[in-house]
């Protein structure tokens, strides 16, 4: 019997940061002809879901709204028309339920779990058929919880305009959720992965991870002309995961070669940078901003994950469900490496 009600975890707005967060019992929305209920097991955070009550988050949101895009699940309630799922199976959300295929476009980016559409920091959530990928069969749920945003958006950047190929080279920055699974994703794929940071422990660990260089930022504030200068020929590299914002976007300049991609994935240095979009014209590059990616390139990901034996890295933190923002001022923090994860069941 599917249960009534569920606690979950509610953004209330954005005048209260993290004190908009509450626990609270809500009910299980009816399933549609076309819905699947799933019971969540795993959710994991994003920058974008601690931005979120503080206001600065630049796309759409609507509230109350329950927390979070990220989540895997077992479905234990399917419509009548429901052809893809059966009860039993294993699932992950998608970010924007909208975004099946192709580009994305204006009514799908309104869709996205826990901004617009209630999201998954609950026990239960009601989604419709098309919205959920089935798990990799070599994740357990906390590792597969952490795909739906950070996993997708890394994939997307390294494959959703121009295939990543063998022996280009890669750079990311920092050890967030996206520049990990780029990191992974890239060596995967046979490329070289030039990776920065300021720690010499964190440092260690990406070495670990495969790394072929990484640059510590604080030594080395023109790091983006040493990892031109570590690019064969020094010509450059193919592909930036740019995550700074105002602190890196000069030094990605500075780093990528002609016709290369900028993937534009977040401001975690600022958003307020003196560097012109003009800047792409004598650099001969593109810098794109990418939104998540589609179910379609969710399941080419998931694919590459089964077949090269992918585990996403998840912070030695795992919190529980009653604790969720305790794991918000954590990751805020900045004391994790990695994905932080949340186990709801």
């Amino acid at each position: 019997m599917a249960p009534t009600t569920t606690k979950q975890w509610t953004v209330s707005g954005t005048d209260k940061d993290f004190d908009g967060l509450s626990l609270n019992e809500g009910p299980v929305p009816k399933v549609g002809e076309n819905d699947v209920l799933v019971k969540l097991h795993a959710a994991s955070l994003n920058y974008r879901d601690l931005i979120i009550p503080k206001g600065q988050y630049p796309f759409a949101t609507k509230f109350p709204v329950v927390a979070g895009s990220d989540g895997a699940g077992e479905v234990v309630e399917v419509g009548s028309k429901v052809a893809k799922w059966k009860k039993g199976d294993k699932v992950v959300t998608l970010f924007n339920q909208g975004h099946q295929y192709g580009p994305i476009d204006i009514p799908a980016s309104v869709t996205g779990l826990g901004g617009v559409l209630d999201g998954t920091l609950r026990q239960y959530g009601v989604f419709n058929e098309n919205g959920l990928v089935k798990c990799p069969e070599n994740l357990n749920y906390v590792e597969a919880c952490t795909l739906t945003c950070a996993g997708l958006t890394s994939w997307n950047a390294l494959y959703g305009l121009r295939q990543l190929k063998p022996g280009e080279t890669v750079l990311v920055q920092g050890t967030g959720g996206v520049s990990i699974f780029a990191l992974q994703f890239a060596k995967a794929a046979g490329a070289t992965v030039i990776a920065t940071t300021s720690s010499k422990g964190k440092a260690e660990i990406l070495t670990k991870l495969g790394a072929d260089h990484v640059l510590n930022y604080k030594e080395d504030p023109n790091w983006g002309e040493t990892a031109r200068k570590l690019t064969p020929g020094g010509a450059g590299v193919d592909h930036i995961i740019e995550v700074g914002g105002a602190g890196t976007i000069d030094q990605s300049f500075k780093a990528i070669k002609f016709e290369g991609i900028i993937s534009i994935i977040g401001f975690l240095g600022g958003a307020n940078t003196q560097t012109s979009v003009i800047s792409t014209l004598p650099h001969i590059c593109t810098a794109r901003g990418v939104y998540v990616g589609s179910r379609a390139l969710m399941e080419e990901m998931i694919a590459a994950i089964e077949a090269n034996d992918i585990h996403p890295v998840v912070d030695k933190e795992v919190f529980d469900f009653a604790k969720a923002k305790e794991a918000y001022k954590y990751m805020w923090d900045k004391k994790h490496f990695g994905k932080v994860a949340i186990k709801i069941a």
